[in-house]
């Protein structure tokens, strides 16, 4: 019995050794990469400051938008009243990205909006227009994990 267990040890190391020559051996201009690939730091703290004003100047000319369960296609400027409805519903106190990426053309981030009321998660969607990411979704629901 003890052999059995000394042998799966012994098989859960060389995996795990093998693992880490695999992640080391990985370039390091996809690191590289995936800093340039980082979310406008604009949009943070306009969600962080709620400020719907601000963030709509990282939208594009239409945004899909998902606001509890209501989703539909805005223009920017239908979208921004929204959002100030929102923030002056529920006063933001802290935004955090917990996890973003990048993939083509397009870029994401999910965060979490802590506000006097409770707290969202929140998903955006950028992709290219021209030289600049704007905002092409954003879904902000009640995260209940919390």
């Amino acid at each position: 019995m003890l052999t059995r267990i000394e042998n799966k040890l012994s098989y859960q190391m060389k995996f795990l050794g093998l693992l880490s020559v695999f992640i080391l051996s990985l370039p390091v201009q996809d690191v590289a990469a995936q800093e340039q690939s980082r979310i406008p730091p604009g949009i943070s703290v306009a969600l962080k400051t709620g400020n719907a004003s601000e963030l709509c100047r990282y939208m594009n000319s239409t945004v899909d938008m998902v606001l509890f369960q209501t989703e539909d296609f805005y223009k920017k400027n239908v979208a921004a009243t929204i959002l100030k409805d929102f923030f002056n519903e529920y006063h933001a106190k802290d935004f955090t990205i917990r996890h973003q990426g990048a993939k083509n053309d397009a870029e994401y981030a999910i965060g979490n909006l802590e506000t006097e009321k409770g707290n969202f998660r929140i998903y955006f969607l950028l992709k290219k227009v021209g030289q600049e990411s704007l905002i092409h979704q954003i879904r902000i629901e009640p995260d209940n994990g919390k």
